[in-house]
Parts: C-alpha cells; structure tokens; sequence
C-alpha cells in the first residue's frame, strides 16, 4: 500500500501538532473521515473542546469528509447555543429550575441541525461555524469568517457573515468534479494520481 497511514495520529514525525483527526476523537456525534487533518497552535486535544454546546441529549452532529484541512481555533456552534428567538423573553427560565421548570412545557428550542463539512474543504484560521450549515465538496472557507449559510461546492467564501467571493472553478470542471469523488478512490489511485490532482487538468483525472 502507498500513502500514510489513516490510522496514524501524527503523521509529520516529530511534530504533535497536527494529526489525521479522526484518530483523536472520542465523541460519536462527531464524525470524520480519513486523511483530514487539524493543525493546531498548541494542542490538538483542543479540537473537541472548540465544538460548542454539543450536548448529548440534543443529539446533533458534527460530520467532517475526507481530506479535508482545518486550521487552528475553528469554532462550531452547536444547536445547545439555540435560544428561543420567536417568544417575548429569548431567557432560558427553564434550565434555573427553583419553581421555573415547566417555562419550556409544550415548546422547543430551534433545532438547525448538524454541521457537514464535505471532502477536500479548506478551513482557515479562527473560523466559525453555525449550526445547521452545510459546507459542500472543494470550498475554501477564508481566515476568521463567520459560517451562517450554506456553502456551494468548490466556491470561495469569505467574511462575517461570509459570503461567496468566487468559484474556484466553471460549473462545468465543478459538475465534472463532483461526479469524479476522487477523495472516494482507492489509496494506490490516489497516489498514482498525486501529479494531476495538483494539477489543473480534470481531463487528466479520467
């Protein structure tokens, strides 16, 4: 077999700050796939502690693809944070009990629900993302922006709220794309093909 290992957890040697993700996580709601990594400043045990107000009785995920790049301090806003936003008081009476634990009785907080990254994503650093976004296959999410809406694949964003600033490719390279789910071939075609997915040539992908 060529390539890494999946299942290593620091694959540059004689360096701990950056490690294929999967193989530290311990929550199941938080789900990722092979070969993405996360690159932090200090510790990469700080990961799970940057998934916000994921808490177990709620349920929500947070799904991450393969190959995918996530720099230092993200952010992910879990549904935990949702207040009530379309009643008088958005207060959360309920949780304080002490005579106020029936305040939520027959209502919910909104649910978003999960996050998914897609494969082959870029997240810069200090970028945060809000629950319910779906951020598609290719897409670059710029240095500090905030992630409110969903992001088209292969589209640059940026900003807070971020918004597209370009397609990193024509719909049609795009479409092409998404149809070859190159992060889904085997390791050793992959590997055989490591000149061309630098590259820029789809055509030589086929």
């Amino acid at each position: 077999m060529t390539g890494p290992d999946k299942d290593m957890v620091f694959p540059l040697p004689n360096y701990n700050r950056l490690c294929f993700l999967k193989n530290i996580i311990k929550n199941p709601n938080i789900i990722v796939g092979d070969y993405t990594y996360y690159d932090d400043f200090e510790d990469v045990g700080n990961f799970e502690k940057n998934v916000k107000y994921h808490f177990d009785f709620i349920g929500d995920k947070l799904i991450i693809g393969k190959f995918c790049m996530i720099a230092s301090n993200p952010t992910f806003i879990m549904n935990g944070a949702n207040h009530l936003t379309n009643a008088i008081s958005t207060y959360p009476f309920a949780i304080f009990g002490h005579g106020w634990e029936e305040a939520m009785k027959g209502k919910e907080y909104p649910q978003k629900g999960d996050i998914r990254i897609g494969n082959d994503v870029w997240i810069g650093y200090n970028v945060t993302i809000m629950a319910g976004v779906t951020i598609g296959d290719g897409a670059i999410i710029a240095t500090n922006s905030t992630v409110t809406r969903d992001v088209a694949p292969y589209s640059i964003v940026g900003g807070n709220p971020a918004m597209e600033i370009k397609k990193r490719f024509s719909e049609e390279k795009i479409h092409q794309l998404l149809e070859l789910q190159w992060w889904n071939w085997s390791l050793d075609k992959i590997t055989a093909n490591l000149p061309n997915l630098t590259g820029n040539d789809i055509s030589l992908l086929k």
